[in-house]
């Protein structure tokens, strides 16, 4: 699928792309072309790389999903990025941070935009529908404004992304301080894989916009760097965040897995407390289960026809003063 406009001060035309002569009047018409490219065949794919000069490699790294770039070219620059967004699944922690990547060939009165999948990239349609509705200051500057544009939306859905990331840290939190539960560390394992990858994404997305930030893209004016550099200053903040949110995740393993030792520690201090008590009982009953009752090593309570009672009595003394001394340790 491939789409064009063409703006400037004065108004949007739509062009209806169905060749490469037509991509070459709307790159060639008066004012900036915008091209929009979503789930392109291979023979448009060609006809986009021809018309625009665009190397094969370059698409070949939108089709290949690699880290997000900035690349210049002799009559273009190159700026690879990655949308990102949370997929949730049914139960509570069932979720995965999801990435499209999202080309932009930024010309000198030409901007192109490349996604590989046909649905379309949510930073990509809210831009496009603002050239339509003509709304802004982006009719009245140029390509790399696009591009910003794009990009700047691209980061405000970070935000949002470890909005959702921290809602669910704080469900794990109070999680862990109500109790040991299988759920609530397999929540934790998925933020902290879940944050990993979200990393994975934005330090190198970082290092791209700084490109554009501090002037080393021909194709950016100096009076859109500026608005780079306001990108690039969200980017840090969500860097910042990345590793609090990261931090807090280790954090809450550490004390779910203290809590679980703790409650380990109080079942085996339990049973030591059980085995403890049942100790003395299992001797007393193990003498008197020898059962002497001739010979020259008599036992005399044998014969005595309170044994019995007094042996319980004895046991249960012994319980007893066990049970108020593990008591008084605070074992019990």
């Amino acid at each position: 699928m491939i789409s064009a406009q063409v703006y400037d001060a004065g108004g949007v035309e739509t062009v209806s792309v169905e060749s490469a002569s037509d991509l070459e009047a709307a790159r060639d018409a008066h004012g900036t072309t915008w091209v929009r490219v979503s789930a392109a065949t291979p023979e448009e794919i060609d006809t986009i790389s021809r018309v625009f000069s665009i190397h094969t490699l370059e698409l070949e790294d939108i089709r290949s999903d690699v880290r997000p770039k900035t690349e210049e070219f002799h009559d273009h620059t190159f700026v690879l990025v990655k949308s990102a967004s949370l997929r949730r699944g049914e139960t509570t922690f069932d979720e995965e941070v999801q990435t499209r990547p999202v080309g932009m060939f930024i010309g000198q009165d030409w901007v192109v935009t490349l996604t590989v999948e046909e649905t379309a990239v949510t930073a990509v349609e809210r831009v496009w529908q603002s050239v339509e509705n003509r709304e802004g200051r982006i009719l009245v500057n140029g390509p790399d404004f696009v591009a910003y544009r794009i990009l700047d939306r691209v980061v405000d859905d970070y935000f949002d992304l470890l909005d959702e990331i921290e809602d669910t840290i704080e469900v794990i939190e109070d999680g862990v301080l109500e109790g040991p539960d299988p759920d609530i560390l397999d929540g934790l394992n998925t933020v902290r894989r879940d944050l990993l990858s979200f990393r994975k994404v934005v330090w190198p997305t970082r290092e791209a916009v700084s490109v554009l930030a501090r002037g080393d893209a021909a194709h950016v004016r100096e009076s859109t760097e500026k608005y780079y550099r306001d990108v690039y200053d969200h980017l840090i903040e969500i860097v910042d965040l990345t590793e609090t949110y990261r931090e807090l995740a280790r954090g809450s393993r550490d004390i779910y897995l203290n809590a679980l030792s703790q409650s380990t520690n109080e079942v085996m201090r339990r049973l030591t407390v059980v085995a403890t008590i049942f100790i003395p009982l299992t001797f007393v009953v193990g003498i008197y289960g020898m059962n002497f009752s001739d010979g020259a090593w008599n036992m005399p309570e044998l014969s005595w026809s309170y044994a019995y009672p007094a042996v319980m009595l004895g046991m249960a003394l012994v319980t007893l003063i066990l049970l108020y001394h593990f008591d008084r340790e605070g074992w019990l």
